[in-house]
């Protein structure tokens, strides 16, 4: 079976995305959150769930203005891994990667399907 570039696009987003959420559940409730115990910063994870299901969907919409709302995420992965120590650094670097990698997924989305929606 042969995929289609957008179809592997679609595919990198959807995983960058889970693994964006998964990454930040497990950050901020068990692994290095900022107060013993959990922190509040686990809720950061509720605005990637609003694009999921469209991301999953291949609606172009959807990956237009999440590729802008990744940013944030994107920002604050670079401080953190700038100013964090040990585990948390690591994780921060992760999050880097992943908000990099759905961003360039779902800019390169958006482009190959304009013209089917255009």
């Amino acid at each position: 079976m042969v995929l289609k570039r957008v179809d592997v696009l679609q595919w990198t987003a959807s995983v960058s995305l889970i693994g964006l959420i998964m990454l930040s559940v497990l950050w901020e409730g068990w692994l290095a959150p900022l107060r013993p115990g959990g922190s509040a910063l686990i809720f950061k994870v509720i605005p990637l769930m609003f694009p999921l299901f469209g991301i999953l969907h291949g609606k172009r919409y959807t990956y237009q203005w999440s590729s802008l709302m990744i940013l944030l995420y994107f920002a604050e992965g670079a401080v953190r891994a700038w100013s964090d120590h040990g585990l948390s650094q690591r994780l921060a670097g992760l999050e880097v990667l992943l908000t990099v990698i759905f961003f360039m997924a779902a800019i390169f989305y958006a482009r190959l399907t304009r013209s089917a929606h255009s």
